[in-house]
């Protein structure tokens, strides 16, 4: 049966507006996103497919260009509305934090997940703070592979200093998906809580995020 010969009230469109997206599958969600699908199968037929291609929403909303490409009916145009939309939930929560303040550990966490969300590589992120803990800037300070990022203490007190910040919140992504600190990653979090306190700026935590997981340093006593 195709989407628009469904009973109304089973419609996705409609169940949103009558239940809120949190009532929705997954796949209900993404047929909304698709809009339409291809010659002889549905938006929800192609949103199962796209499903059951990826294996998972995770793997899907971390699926390239190319990938994303090779299944029928998708194609840039639909990558890129994807891609926006993903970028557009990010900005909104970077504005809310930036309006009320990173006021605990959980607000960061969930302020973290959703910007390292897509990515494949690994990266060393500093939250710069003003003080009363809201966010000045969000800043991936340094770029590195799947599994190893350099860090240079002297360019992250240098942009702190450039933000007029008071405080910090360090974070770096295990694309791995361990969350678990290394030994580099203890002493590295030690050389910038020695720098940053000669020019009298805090590092409040520094977390590793690892998909859903996220370690703080702080509440293991790390710092």
């Amino acid at each position: 049966m195709r989407i628009t010969e469904w009973p109304e009230e089973q419609r996705p469109r409609e169940r949103l507006l009558r239940a809120g997206p949190a009532a929705l599958s997954d796949t209900e969600l993404l047929a909304i996103f698709l809009r339409v699908g291809v010659a002889g199968k549905s938006a929800v037929a192609l949103a199962r497919d796209m499903l059951e291609h990826f294996g998972s929403l995770h793997r899907l909303l971390h699926a390239s260009a190319s990938e994303f490409g090779r299944l029928h009916g998708l194609g840039p145009a639909k990558y890129a509305q994807l891609q926006a939309a993903i970028e557009l939930t990010r900005r909104a929560v970077g504005e809310e934090f930036q309006r009320t303040g990173l006021c605990s550990p959980d607000a960061v966490r969930h302020y973290l997940r959703n910007q390292f969300a897509l990515q494949a590589h690994e990266s060393f992120v500093v939250l710069f703070l003003d003080v009363k803990n809201r966010l000045i800037r969000f800043n991936e300070m340094f770029r590195g592979t799947l599994t190893h990022t350099s860090v240079y203490p002297r360019e992250v007190v240098k942009a702190a200093l450039h933000c007029n910040a008071a405080a910090v919140i360090l974070a770096h992504n295990h694309p791995s998906g361990l969350a678990e600190p290394s030994e580099a990653d203890l002493r590295l979090t030690s050389s910038l809580v020695q720098a940053l306190a000669l020019v009298d700026i805090r590092v409040l935590d520094h977390f590793v995020v690892a998909g859903a997981q996220v370690h703080s340093f702080a509440e293991h006593g790390q710092l």
